[in-house]
Formats: structure tokens, C-alpha cells, sequence
């Protein structure tokens, strides 16, 4: 479902704090930017692009690109007065001129790990949640918006985020200043669906397998087999949720030749099945 923000065109953002008895908002897009704080939410279903988890007591996700699929659904929770502070923001807030100086050089990539859903740790949050009390506190949307910029600055130094959505689901490239591994991960999303191994990456990369495997680690850090799996089982997640394929033609159509290997690796990193995967999509969301 495509959600028309509250946001208006004349506004640099939307906050909004209330008290939620029940989460049964579908699946949904939208073209806003959005940070969503949650409290006493445990139990609660977070749906991000093609990661589905069950959250804690304290919830802090932000998503900066647009088209990505995501809600919160009741799940096991059973509390009705959950608080939640929601702050929607347009893209156009940081101008590209603007995210290119060194000082703004920390909110740029925080907003580029966003763009796939970034969780915020506990301690961050914790330290965080005076400025949102002084965001609901400010007598004008302008110290508003300041105060929003320290709060971005402060989530930047979060060491602990994590990235939920997988880059193949969100068609986000991977973000890195090595033109070697940006030509590998090229070559990767071009050929994942076929049987390639550790030297066909290291031949286009130029480099001894044993090189390679060590560089693509530290660059990434990640394995060179764990990232193409990653990347085959979030392609398999993107044709579970937008077509009604046989789950066993996916599974070879991206590039797994045995369909038992493919149901238990997607469970072993979805947290469900394949059929409960798009299950999950088809009944939370909704197509206008």
C-alpha cells in the first residue's frame, strides 16, 4: 500500500507522539524519510524490506529510502498503550552540497546505511531520548528542526546499528570507496543466479583467491560466500513477495540448486520459511 505522508511540501518535518492500543497497519511504502521510536512495544513484528523481527521494549528504526516496504504488526505483544514518537522528513532536508562537507560527512552515511533500514542500539536510544523531549518541549518548529539535526548527528555515532534490509531486496548498490569491490559487487548481482566460485570473483577482481578472500573481508566485512548467499536468498525474498512463482522455481532461479539446502538456509536467515515469508507479505499487505 502506498501511504500519503502527513508530511506537507512546505514543512522540513512531521512529529507526532501518541499512544497505540493495536498495530494492524498493513505492509506499506512511502515517499518520506521516517525515524519511529517505540516504548514498551516488546513483541511487537518489525517488517522491514525483507527482514521480519520480533522487537524488544525499546524500538529505533530509521528508514531514509523511499519505496521501502515496512511496518510494525501487534504479533505477540500484548500491551494497547504502546508509545511511539514517529518523525517524518523529505530527503530535500540535506542538500547534496550540503552532505558533501566534512562536517556533514557522518549524516550522509548514516542516511545512505538507512536507505535499507537502520536499527539503533539500546544504549543509543537511551542517551538519545532527551532530545526527543525537547522536541516535543520547543516552542517553534524551527528549534524543532535544529534539535532534529543534533539527534541525526548523535544516532551517526551509533557503532552498533544494524542494517536490516539486504541491498539485493532494496536494488541498493553496495556502498563503498573501493572501485574494486564496487566491480565485484557488479559482477556478483549480474551472475549470482549462476555457479560462481571464490575465483571467478578474484579473477575480476585482479587478485589471488587467497588475496581476495582476505580484501573482500576487510572491505566488507564479510565473506565472499556468506554475501553471495545473502544476496541469492533476499533476490529469492524480492520474486516470494512480487510473484506467484513456485517457491522451488525461485530457488533455482536464483541460483540454488537444491531446494532442501534453500528452505533451510532462508530460515536460518529470514527466521521463517519461504511459504511463511511470503505468507507474512500477502496478508499485511495491500495493493491500491
Amino acid at each position: 500500500m502506498r501511504e500519503i505522508p502527513p508530511l506537507s511540501e512546505r514543512d522540513c518535518l512531521y512529529l507526532i507522539e501518541r499512544y497505540k492500543q493495536e498495530y494492524n497497519y498493513p505492509i506499506h511504502v512511502h515517499d518520506a524519510c521516517e525515524l519511529n521510536f517505540i516504548r514498551g512495544g516488546a513483541g511487537l513484528q518489525r517488517v522491514v524490506g525483507d527482514s521480519i523481527e520480533t522487537i524488544g521494549d525499546l524500538e529505533l528504526v530509521l528508514l531514509s529510502k523511499p519505496d521501502l516496504e515496512h511496518t510494525w504488526l501487534q504479533n505477540g505483544c500484548d500491551r494497547h498503550d504502546i508509545y511511539e514518537i514517529t518523525i517524518q522528513f523529505g530527503r530535500d532536508l540535506f542538500p547534496e552540497g550540503l552532505l558533501h562537507k566534512n562536517q556533514w560527512a557522518p549524516i550522509a552515511n548514516l542516511l545512505e546505511r538507512a536507505e535499507r533500514g537502520l536499527a539503533f542500539s539500546k544504549e543509543i536510544v537511551l542517551s538519545v531520548y532527551s532530545l526527543y523531549e525537547q522536541m516535543l518541549k520547543a516552542t517553534s518548529t524551527f528549534e524543532q528542526l535544529l534539535i532534529f539535526y543534533q539527534l541525526l548527528e548523535r544516532l551517526a555515532q551509533d557503532q552498533n546499528a544494524r542494517v536490516l534490509a539486504n541491498g539485493s531486496f532494496t536494488h541498493s548498490k553496495m556502498n563503498s570507496d573501493s572501485r574494486r569491490v564496487q566491480k565485484v559487487d557488479e559482477y556478483i548481482r549480474q551472475h549470482y543466479f549462476e555457479d560462481i566460485t571464490l575465483s571467478d570473483v578474484a579473477e575480476v577482481a585482479g587478485m589471488s583467491p587467497v588475496a581476495f578472500s582476505r580484501f573482500f573481508r576487510m572491505r566488507t566485512g564479510d565473506t565472499f560466500s556468506n554475501y553471495l548467499i545473502d544476496m541469492r536468498l533476499s533476490s529469492a525474498a524480492r520474486l516470494l513477495v512480487e510473484s506467484n512463482k513456485l517457491i522451488a522455481d525461485i530457488a533455482y532461479q536464483t541460483g540454488f540448486n537444491n531446494i532442501s539446502n534453500f528452505n533451510r538456509l532462508f530460515k536460518k536467515h529470514k527466521s521463517l520459511s519461504p511459504n511463511q515469508f511470503r505468507q507474512a507479505y500477502r496478508q499485511n499487505r495491500k495493493l491500491l
